[in-house]
């Protein structure tokens, strides 16, 4: 499975003071084979391989300005815990494949973090992606539609911490009209997004139509 459209590499954070800046176009997007498994994507970047080859419509997004930054001031991330829909996830590392393509988890039980982005707890967005099913039925991020504001997320970290964030909101998105700046944009605290596919599977394409977002900020 692959897609055409061309894009930047992801965004790059690394810590609490920020210097420069670095121009940068991502856009995860999802895509599902034709059972339903699911892979999150940056925009038209070629898909890893999931356990059915699925298609993958073209996902556009604007462009970022976003700004470099100096080393992590906390630990990184090992572990995501969302008591309300029953998630308790170990966390994979997620970086972006030759084709600038947002890695996708192996595992469709595992969510992944954005190690290109802050660290949960660091001043910005730090960015964690799973999967919402697959051929064999729901996968972590399954029921991450039914969050609602006042939700709690637990992320334990490897130095024995553990950041506490509340969600503020839950989007979805058609996949087309990713919104980009409000992932990925700087922000002046620290704040938690997670990402999986929803809405509409439309079998034609092999695809859900949109994406999930969760918005959540360090309580």
């Amino acid at each position: 499975m692959a897609d055409s459209a061309r894009h930047r590499r992801p965004p790059s954070h690394r810590g609490r003071r920020l210097r420069g800046l670095v121009v940068a176009r991502l856009v995860l997007a999802v895509v599902a084979v034709v059972a339903g498994a699911v892979a999150l994507l940056a925009p038209g970047a070629a898909p890893t391989t999931d356990r059915t080859p699925a298609a993958a419509a073209p996902v556009t997004g604007p462009p970022v300005v976003l700004q470099a930054a100096t080393p992590r001031a906390v630990a990184e991330p090992v572990r995501v815990r969302v008591p309300g829909i029953g998630v308790d996830s170990a966390l994979e590392q997620l970086g972006v494949d030759g084709a600038g393509a947002l890695e996708t988890p192996a595992d469709y039980d595992v969510a992944g973090w954005y190690r290109g982005g802050p660290a949960p707890g660091d001043v910005g967005p730090a960015v964690l992606a799973g999967h919402v099913d697959s051929t064999d039925g729901p996968a972590v991020f399954w029921r991450l539609r039914d969050l609602a504001p006042g939700d709690e997320v637990l992320v334990d970290r490897a130095d024995g911490t553990a950041a506490r964030f509340t969600v503020t909101r839950v989007e979805r998105h058609p996949k087309d009209a990713f919104p980009t700046d409000a992932v990925y944009g700087p922000t002046p605290d620290a704040q938690l997004r997670l990402v999986t596919c929803g809405g509409e599977f439309d079998r034609a394409a092999r695809s859900y139509r949109d994406n999930v977002v969760v918005f959540a900020e360090l309580a």
